[in-house]
């Protein structure tokens, strides 16, 4: 992914942070496509969309060419993460 591809998607996560499909513990996937290259050689982008005041955070990029989707361990362990990261945010 180049930085032009991933600041895209940075702006169009922070523009509709709900477009991604939920994986689990705040965990979202999205597909994106590569530029000329259509889904079918695009990404699968990860991130943690908390809600709120919850700023979003990119877990992990991979292309469609490397693994078609996430195995259940690294579903899990991506919600891990989230569930982490939304507890050290609403601390009080």
């Amino acid at each position: 992914m180049s930085d032009e591809e991933c600041d895209d998607v940075k702006t169009m996560i922070a523009t509709n942070p709900l477009l991604g499909t939920p994986i689990a513990g705040g965990a979202r996937k999205l597909r994106v496509a590569g530029r000329g290259k259509g889904k079918s050689g695009g990404y699968r982008v990860v991130y943690f969309f908390g809600g709120g005041d919850i700023p979003i955070f990119l877990l992990t990029v991979f292309g469609k060419g490397e693994k078609d989707n996430l195995t259940k361990p690294e579903q899990n362990a991506l919600a891990g993460v989230g569930d982490r990261l939304r507890a050290s945010l609403t601390k009080t």
